[in-house]
């Protein structure tokens, strides 16, 4: 009788603990208080005026998280400290899913500023020369779109093997000139441009200080996999709260007041405002 009840205990408390896992996940999957990161740039102030007032009448709380430097978003979201990031492209997720052994996907894409070339030195391109000295980000997957971008104006040639996510400078030999690459941290670049000739510079910085990506001497065609997303880990891809999370990036309300906004002239739209 004694090991009975023993028994029955032990089973009990196996219920009550299965019992507790499944209301924990179901928790988690419809939670209403959500974290989401940003690296520097106008990602942020999208979705504080954009799309958080969308999740907050549908009763979300979010915490906002800027982080200094890019770098620390993804491995703030393998901890598991923000639970969605808006800052990079599918090909860059993809690279630091491979470098993290994470698994993050992209939920929806953000409205998405392409690189530009830019100078407060020279005003024409036809100024370049040898010995002509661009910034580039020093960030594999920022720096094989920028110097596609230098590649397409004939300056440099980039070579056949060269890959995305482990881009670097030594894949890029002289095209019509003999140029000086210097690799900057991407958010240098734009504050860095009085002691270079050229610079390459990511659009939202441009936004960011209240300048115009039509400022460009030469404006990026953004490929689909270099376009800003949304990013969650995977394991969250059914969760109500990421359902509503993209729901608010693909509507009519958040590209209305994108639209509204000069700042982000020049911007890329979603591909999904289109069925608006």
């Amino acid at each position: 009788m004694k090991l009975k009840k023993i028994a029955a205990v032990v089973l009990i408390g196996m219920s009550l603990t299965l019992g507790a896992c499944g209301n924990k996940t179901a928790s988690d999957a419809d939670k209403k208080d959500i974290v989401v990161g940003f690296g520097v740039g106008t990602y942020e102030d999208q979705f504080r005026n954009g799309v958080l007032p969308i999740l907050e009448k549908k009763g979300y709380k979010v915490d906002i998280k800027t982080f200094s430097q890019n770098m620390q978003v993804n491995p703030a979201m393998k901890e598991g400290s923000i639970d969605a990031s808006v800052f990079q492209s599918t090909a860059y997720m993809e690279g630091i899913n491979k470098e993290l052994s994470t698994e993050m996907t992209a939920l929806t894409f953000a409205p998405s500023a392409p690189q530009g070339l830019y100078s407060v030195k020279h005003t024409s391109l036809d100024e370049v020369k040898d010995g002509s000295v661009i910034a580039v980000p020093n960030d594999p997957v920022n720096q094989e779109r920028a110097v596609r971008i230098l590649e397409g104006l004939g300056w440099v040639k980039v070579k056949p093997n060269a890959g995305t996510t482990d881009f670097n400078l030594e894949s890029v030999e002289p095209g019509k000139f003999t140029l000086k690459l210097e690799a900057l941290d991407s958010a240098q670049i734009l504050v860095s441009l009085k002691d270079v000739d050229f610079g390459v510079v990511n659009g939202n910085y441009i936004a960011n200080a209240k300048r115009k990506i039509t400022e460009a001497l030469k404006i990026e065609d953004t490929p689909e996999q270099h376009r800003i997303i949304v990013s969650i880990n995977k394991a969250d891809e059914n969760a109500q709260w990421a359902k509503d999370l993209k729901a608010a990036y693909e509507s009519k309300e958040f590209e209305d007041y994108i639209k509204s906004q000069d700042k982000y002239d020049g911007f890329i739209e979603p591909v999904a405002w289109s069925s608006n």
